[in-house]
């Protein structure tokens, strides 16, 4: 996990490091930072929306087709797959961005756990030594890491030494790189209203002051922005498909609990996570508010015709190649077929060979029908292999 962590927040870290360079204060270099980060998901997050539009203006066709066959779910989802094919859209586009969203948090948590080794870029015998000072400083005074040793692995370790050293300025004197200079210099900056960002906020501190206060305020910031967000979609969703009723109280709850579970996760990890969060929150409702704005119903009909147009001409050029519904409608057809071969041989029994023989033509003969309805060449050579 820690390889993982690293692999992001190593480009991450040179990205927030020349931001801090330009803006020597952590909390305003988050925010240029998120909204750089934004910047250059840009276009992914434009091909997603687009994607989504594009799903709206089906909602009629697909809600047909649910009322048609909804005693038949395979035929249904056969038709849903169809339909998806004659309209070059794939259903699963949302998916990647969401999923480089994930990935991307690996690398914020990484540069925000180690502003020592991304920002400050200390080298690591001198971030080793000032470790195991603070480690045996957090045992001999129980003032830090709840007087328990500071491991190697921890992802915290470069937080704890910058709390050690905090409270412990003199004994890290002997670090070499003018360590302690320039670690103290940071952590002036490493605040938010005085706040330390380094630190988890927590509803039960050991003095109500101001910092407290602040930190604690973060996560709730955090779930309040994801829920501006949640319920901005929940609102569009409505606007755009008011008749879409199915899964919609399961989507409201999923959008609600999201909020909940930002909350929840802020007050486990250090402020300057739940920091970016708000500002993430903040900046992706701004980005959806402005697609949706652009992609009004006019342009998504002109924006569908020509993607429709695009994958016809493409299919033309291209029929050797199949595209994911394509290879979804064949490998359902296939196992159809298949599993109709199975059931076709009633009571009487048949020797394994003999069974495996049926299921073989059944699954050539899927594979022929599917290639005659694209304008594909079908060679069966390959089907003769055991």
């Amino acid at each position: 996990m820690n390889a993982l962590y690293d692999l992001i927040g190593i480009p991450l870290g040179y990205l927030m490091s020349g931001i801090y360079k330009l803006i020597p204060n952590y909390a305003i270099a988050i925010i240029v930072f998120t909204l750089v980060t934004k910047i250059l998901l840009f276009p992914m997050n434009y091909k997603t929306q687009k994607s989504a539009a594009r799903m709206q203006l089906l909602q009629p066709k697909l809600q047909k087709l649910q009322k048609s066959f909804s005693n038949n779910p395979t035929r249904l989802q056969e038709e849903q797959q169809k339909l998806y094919q004659e309209e070059g859209l794939n259903p699963m586009g949302s998916c990647l961005p969401a999923f480089i969203q994930m990935f991307l948090l690996f690398g914020v948590i990484d540069v925000v756990y180690k502003p020592i080794t991304h920002i400050l870029h200390i080298s690591k015998p001198v971030r080793k030594a000032a470790i195991e000072k603070a480690s045996e400083l957090a045992v001999q005074f129980k003032d830090v890491n709840g007087g328990n040793p500071i491991q190697s692995n921890n992802l915290r370790n470069e937080l704890l030494t910058m709390e050690a050293l905090d409270k412990h300025s003199a004994d890290f004197s002997s670090i070499g790189e003018n360590f302690r200079q320039v670690v103290t210099e940071f952590t002036e900056n490493f605040t938010i209203f005085g706040a330390n960002l380094g630190k988890v906020p927590t509803l039960k501190p050991d003095e109500w002051n101001f910092e407290a206060v602040v930190l604690c305020a973060i996560p709730f910031l955090a779930g309040l922005a994801q829920l501006l967000t949640s319920f901005y979609s929940m609102y569009h969703q409505k606007k755009t498909n008011p008749t879409a009723q199915a899964g919609g109280g399961c989507m409201t709850a999923m959008m609600l609990l999201s909020p909940l579970m930002s909350i929840w996760f802020a007050f486990e990890l250090p402020a300057g996570i739940g920091f970016y969060w708000i500002w993430s929150a903040l900046f992706s409702f701004l980005v959806t508010f402005g697609l949706n704005l652009y992609f009004t119903h006019d342009k998504v009909v002109a924006i569908n015709e020509k993607e429709k147009e695009k994958a016809r001409i493409y299919a033309e050029k291209h029929p050797e190649k199949k595209t994911f519904m394509q290879r979804m409608l064949e490998q359902q057809a296939a196992l159809e077929a298949q599993n109709g071969g199975t059931g076709n041989s009633s009571h009487e029994k048949l020797s394994r060979s003999e069974q495996n023989k049926i299921n073989r033509d059944a699954i050539k003969d899927a594979r022929r029908r599917m290639a005659d309805k694209y304008g594909d060449l079908y060679d069966d050579s390959n089907d003769n292999e055991d």
